[in-house]
């Protein structure tokens, strides 16, 4: 399965309104990838929550990635979360280094979301930003790379360039979903 290559990434502490309702937005704007983070919501919340951004998803053919090992057919794993058995069909998985890309690639992940590119507001202490140059750098034998921090419109050509798979939005994408459309304009353009 292959992604598109802007890929969602929820926190709704960012929005202003119910996250659906950002994603709704963020998806009549063009998105059609969306990586469910809330973690910290109790199971049955996120499952309830999760069933609401798939249908959201659903009329436009759109794919939602879950955040952690638990249970779907597509999850989004963090840098040391255990490698899920049975192995879902589509597994990512969140890299900040280059042992955590070549383990990344050992296991047999489909993608991985390469962060810091830039500092970022979404999660600050993580880094040091790598920059493109250092984003470039680390892609060698990784799987297909997102880049993830930091990330705006102007910025996605010189990372597709540098041989990113795709980019990974969560912070200006909670607060403001219409910008989704400047996103895509600038892979579309590159």
């Amino acid at each position: 399965m292959s992604l598109p290559g802007l890929l969602v990434l929820t926190d709704r502490s960012q929005c202003d309104r119910p996250l659906a309702d950002v994603v709704a937005v963020a998806v009549d704007a063009g998105a059609r990838a969306v990586v469910l983070r809330e973690k910290d919501l109790p199971d049955g919340e996120r499952d309830a929550l999760a069933g609401e951004l798939r249908a959201v998803l659903a009329p436009v053919g759109g794919q939602l990635v879950c955040a952690g090992p638990r249970g779907d057919d597509a999850v989004h794993l963090a840098a040391r979360d255990p490698f899920p058995a049975p192995r879902p069909r589509l597994v990512g998985r969140s890299c900040h280094s280059a042992g955590e890309l070549a383990a990344a690639r050992a296991e047999g992940c489909d993608y991985v979301l390469l962060s810091p590119v830039f500092p970022t507001r979404s999660k600050p202490g993580y880094g040091p930003a790598l920059g493109v140059e250092g984003f470039a750098r680390l892609l060698p034998g990784a799987p297909p790379a997102y880049a993830l921090g930091g990330v705006l419109p102007d910025v996605v050509p010189a990372l597709l360039a540098a041989g990113a798979a795709g980019i990974a939005v969560m912070g200006p994408v909670m607060r403001d979903p219409s910008i989704v459309a400047a996103y895509l304009t600038a892979l579309a353009a590159a």
